[in-house]
């Protein structure tokens, strides 16, 4: 898909925009658009995410739903599949939570959004011209959505920090599950290394600043 790159770019500039605006807004939501979407959804990989389609799925008045057209249909698309992702992920608790993380961003991929094309197409939508603010709190939605279906509950900067993290983790994952989505194992290996990336850049980071601590003490 012509752009789908630029979706690596995104994933450095949504810390600023959870910075800038704290958590994204959601959009519109009801029963009505949860069944047109899903209806769309089951077709889009094939057909795309018109109108037209939409009409034809899911009545001839369903596009009065969506006035925003094909970017509104993806984004109520994407902002469904985050809330079914949370309700997914409730069960036995892991205890660590990088690994409830890992299992979450699995499930999703896996289960929750498992059309490849389905998602290739509505990022293509996001991707085409003016919609570079759609795709940043689209992405920064589902982002944050991890971390609540993980059971995360940071507050502050830390909560902030761990979403500029895990927002680089998932666009790259995202990538390479759209291009070697049939391969699970290799989408999940892939997964760890980003995950085990960022835990030796932390302690990295700890050891660097316990060095630091005595030199200040001492300059004092």
């Amino acid at each position: 898909m012509n752009g789908i790159g630029a979706v690596a770019g995104l994933a450095g500039r949504l810390a600023g925009c959870a910075l800038a605006c704290g958590v994204a807004a959601r959009p519109e939501r009801s029963l009505a658009r949860d069944e047109a979407v899903c209806r769309l959804g089951a077709v889009a990989g094939e057909r795309g995410w018109g109108v037209d389609v939409l009409r034809d799925v899911a009545g001839p008045d369903a596009d009065l739903l969506f006035p925003g057209g094909s970017a509104e249909l993806v984004e109520a698309w994407f902002d469904l599949a985050d809330r079914i992702m949370i309700d997914a992920a409730r069960g036995p608790d892991e205890p660590r939570l990088g690994q409830r993380v890992r299992a979450v961003i699995l499930l999703r991929l896996g289960a929750v959004t498992p059309d490849r094309d389905a998602v290739r197409r509505a990022l293509a939508v996001l991707l085409s011209p003016g919609h570079a603010g759609l795709l940043a709190r689209v992405m920064a939605r589902t982002v944050d959505a991890i971390w609540e279906a993980a059971g995360d509950h940071a507050t502050g900067i830390t909560r902030q920090t761990k979403r500029m993290s895990l927002g680089t983790i998932y666009a790259q994952v995202l990538l390479f599950w759209l291009a070697r989505g049939d391969d699970s194992a290799a989408v999940a290996a892939f997964l760890d290394r980003r995950l085990a990336g960022v835990v030796r850049l932390g302690r990295a980071k700890q050891a660097l600043l316990t060095r630091l601590r005595p030199g200040r003490a001492q300059a004092a």
